[in-house]
C-alpha cells in the first residue's frame, strides 16, 4: 500500500447517496457474503451489495489469515430514507436530541446483521457499520485486545473509502482531530488502564474523548510501525495477551509514556495526516449475485426481525401476528416469535415456535439449531432427545461452518451419556474441537470442551483447557468462573484419588481374604458357606444390600415367588455384566451400584431353605 496525506480542513462532503423517489418494491439479492434487503429497488440494491461486497474484499487483503466471514451471510437492511429507517431503530434513539444515526451493526446470537439509510450524505456515511465490523473481524481473530487498542483500530478502518482506482484506508475522522484540539487529553497510563467499567468508557457515547484519543494514537502507532519496519503494536497485543499488565505491556513496547504522550500531542496538532492507498479497484463479480422480488408478507418479516433485534418487542409482535395472517406457512415469522419468546423468559414457547419452523422449512438451520438448543434449555433431553440430536445433526450438514450446532450437539452428547465413559464420550469431544476450531475465541465453547473432558475423566486435559480460556478475556467475573471451574476438577480429582485408593485397599483385604481361606476349611465351618445346591437362575430386583469388609455382601432378590437372600464372600470375583445399563461411574461400586436394580442372578442354591445362594455372576437391567 502506499502513503497519502490529507488536510483536515480541506475535506469535503460527499454527494449523497441516490434515494428514490418513487415507491420501489422489496428486494432480495444474496451475494457469497450478504443478504441485502431493500425497499429502494433493484439498483440501489445492487450498488448497497457491491459496497459491501467490495468492503469486505479489502477486510480480506488487510487481513489474510483473519476469519471476516461469520456462518452465515451477513444481512443488510438497506432502507430509502429515514422515515423508514425510525421505524426500526431502537426507542433509544426516537427521543428528542438523540443522535442521529446513519446504521446499525447488530451482533444478536448466532447472527449478524446491518440496516442503514440510503439517504445519507457525508464523506463517511457509513463509518458506524465499519466500525463495527472491524469489532466483528477482530473478536474473531485476536485473543486479547486492551478496550483502548480495539476502539482504536475500529475507528482507524471506519472511514474506509473505495474509489474507482483505489482503497483508501485511516483517513482521520474530523470529528475526532477537531475533538482532540479542543479538550486536554487522557494520561496514556489511565487510557491504557480503561476497561468496560471505566467512567471514561460509554458504549453509547462513540463522541468521547477516550475513543477520539484511541484513534489518534492507534494512526499514530501504525504508521510510525510502518515508516521505522518495526512492529510495536503486535508486540505490544502479545504482551497482553500473555497477561502483562497493560500499562506495563505499553512501557515495554512502546518506551516512555510521558515522551509517547508529548510526540502524541504534536502528532494531534498536525495540519495534515497521512492514510494509506492500495492502487486499483476491489474487483467483485457481480453474476453471482441472486435477485428475487419480495411479497409485502415477506419484506414485513424482515422488518420484525429487526424490531425484535432492536428490543421493540410489542411492535415486533404485532406485526408478526399481521405476517402470519396473510401467510400462514411463513417459517421465518416463526423462527423470529421464537426469538422474541426468548427474549421474554418463555422458552417453552420459544420451542414450539422453532418447531414450528422447523416443520414448514427443513432446509432451515438456524431453526432446527435453535430448536434443540432451546428444547435443551427446558431440560427435555429425555423425552425429546431423538428430536434434539436429528436437528442438531440436520443443522451441521446444512450448514457446515456454523459452530454453535457443533458446540450444541457436544454437550448434548455429553449430557445424555454422563452415565457412561465410553459411549458418545469421543464423538462429543470430536464435535467440541471442531466449535473451537471454528470460533477459537468463543470463551462459551472453551468452557463447554472443559465439561465434555471432564465427563471423559481427562481432568488435566479439562484443567489446560480452562487455562487457554482464561487468555481470551480479561473480565473478573468469566475470569472467576474459570477458577471455580477448575477448584471444582482438582477436588473432584481428589475425590477419585481417594475412591480408587479405597478400592484397591478393599480389592488387597479380599486378596488375603481368599489366601488365608484357600487351605481346608476349618472343623466347624458356617453351614451357609460351606454347603451348596446346583446352579440357578433367578430375575427380578436386587434389595437390601449390605456390605462387610473385607468384601463380603448379601443381598435379596425380589421377584420370584418369594424374597431370595443372596451371598458373595468376595465381591470382586463375581462377574459382572448389564443389559441396556450403564454404572454412575468408570467403576462399578457394588455396595451402592446395586441397590434397587433389575437383574438376572447366576448363584449356587442353598442345601437347605434356611441359608443364602451363594452369587456367581449379575446381569443388570
Amino acid at each position: 500500500m502506499n502513503l497519502r496525506t490529507i488536510a483536515v480542513c480541506t475535506l469535503l462532503l460527499a454527494t449523497s447517496v441516490f434515494a428514490s423517489a418513487k415507491q420501489d418494491p422489496w428486494v432480495e439479492l444474496r451475494t457469497p457474503h450478504f443478504v441485502v434487503v431493500s425497499n429502494a429497488g433493484e439498483k440501489q440494491a445492487r450498488h448497497t451489495a457491491l459496497e459491501f461486497e467490495r468492503t469486505r474484499a479489502v477486510f480480506h487483503k488487510r487481513f489474510p489469515l483473519a476469519h471476516v466471514d461469520g456462518a452465515s451471510p451477513i444481512l443488510v437492511l438497506a432502507l430509502r430514507d429515514e422515515k423508514d429507517f425510525r421505524a426500526l431503530v431502537p426507542t433509544a434513539y426516537l427521543g428528542k436530541g438523540s443522535l442521529q444515526l446513519a446504521g446499525l451493526f447488530l451482533r444478536v446470537p448466532d447472527q449478524n446483521c446491518v440496516m442503514l439509510r440510503l439517504d445519507i450524505n457525508g464523506q463517511h456515511p457509513y463509518e458506524t457499520i465499519y466500525h463495527e465490523y472491524t469489532h466483528f473481524v477482530l473478536s474473531r481473530d485476536i485473543e486479547v485486545i486492551p478496550l483502548w487498542l480495539n476502539e482504536g483500530l475500529a475507528e482507524f478502518f471506519q472511514t474506509i473509502e473505495i474509489a474507482d482506482k483505489e482503497v483508501r484506508l485511516g483517513e482521520p475522522s474530523v470529528g475526532n482531530v477537531h475533538l482532540l484540539r479542543q479538550n486536554r487529553l487522557l494520561p496514556l497510563a489511565t487510557l491504557f488502564a480503561v476497561d468496560h467499567n471505566s467512567p471514561y468508557y460509554h458504549e453509547e457515547n462513540k463522541g468521547s474523548i477516550f475513543y477520539a484519543e484511541s484513534w489518534a494514537l492507534t494512526h499514530y502507532l501504525e504508521f510510525k510501525d510502518r515508516h521505522e519496519h518495526t512492529q510495536r503494536v503486535a508486540q505490544y497485543i502479545s504482551l497482553v495477551s500473555n497477561k502483562v499488565d497493560p500499562v506495563t505491556a505499553a512501557v515495554t513496547a512502546f518506551g516512555d509514556l510521558k515522551v509517547l504522550e508529548k510526540n502524541l500531542n504534536t502528532y494531534i496538532a498536525q495540519p495534515s495526516f497521512q492514510y494509506l492507498t492500495s492502487p486499483g479497484a476491489t474487483e467483485v463479480d457481480e453474476s453471482a449475485f441472486q435477485l428475487q422480488p419480495l411479497t409485502p408478507a415477506q419484506a414485513d418479516t424482515f422488518r420484525a426481525q429487526f424490531l425484535a433485534y432492536n428490543q421493540r418487542n410489542s411492535d415486533a409482535s404485532a406485526l408478526l401476528d399481521r405476517v402470519l395472517q396473510q401467510d400462514p406457512a411463513n417459517a421465518s415469522a416463526y423462527e423470529t416469535q421464537g426469538y422474541l419468546a426468548l427474549q421474554s423468559g418463555d422458552p417453552a414457547k420459544a420451542a414450539a415456535c422453532y418447531e414450528r419452523a422447523v416443520k414448514l422449512d427443513s432446509q432451515n438451520f438456524f431453526a432446527h439449531y435453535r430448536f434443540a438448543s432451546t428444547t435443551m434449555q427446558l431440560g427435555r433431553l429425555n423425552d425429546n432427545a431423538a428430536q434434539i440430536e436429528s436437528s442438531l445433526r440436520t443443522a451441521i450438514r446444512l450448514n457446515p461452518s456454523f459452530a454453535p450446532a457443533y458446540d450444541q450437539l457436544a454437550v448434548f452428547l455429553a449430557q445424555r451419556n454422563s452415565n457412561s465413559r465410553d459411549y458418545g464420550s469421543e464423538e462429543a469431544l470430536t464435535l467440541s474441537t471442531k466449535a473451537v476450531q471454528l470460533e477459537p475465541f468463543n470463551f462459551g465453547f472453551r468452557l463447554n470442551a472443559a465439561s465434555v473432558l471432564l465427563e471423559m475423566r481427562r481432568t488435566k486435559d479439562a484443567i489446560a483447557v480452562l487455562d487457554a480460556a482464561s487468555k481470551l478475556t480479561s473480565d473478573p467475573a468469566q475470569l472467576a468462573m474459570i477458577a471455580q471451574q477448575q477448584q471444582s476438577i482438582r477436588s473432584f480429582e481428589g475425590a477419585m484419588a481417594h475412591q480408587q485408593e479405597r478400592y484397591q485397599k478393599a480389592a488387597e483385604r479380599a486378596r488375603a481374604f481368599d489366601e488365608a481361606h484357600s487351605s481346608p476349611p476349618p472343623a466347624d465351618p458356617s453351614p451357609e458357606l460351606s454347603r451348596r445346591g446346583p446352579r440357578k437362575f433367578a430375575t427380578g430386583t436386587l434389595t437390601d444390600v449390605q456390605c462387610q469388609e473385607p468384601a463380603v455382601m448379601h443381598v435379596t432378590l425380589q421377584g420370584a415367588k418369594q424374597p431370595l437372600p443372596l451371598l458373595a464372600r468376595n465381591y470382586y470375583k463375581i462377574a459382572y455384566s448389564s443389559l441396556g445399563f450403564t454404572p454412575t461411574s468408570d467403576k462399578l461400586n457394588p455396595c451402592t451400584d446395586l441397590d434397587n436394580k433389575k437383574a438376572k442372578v447366576e448363584y449356587y442354591a442353598p442345601a437347605d431353605d434356611s441359608s443364602e445362594g451363594q452369587i456367581i455372576s449379575i446381569e443388570i437391567h
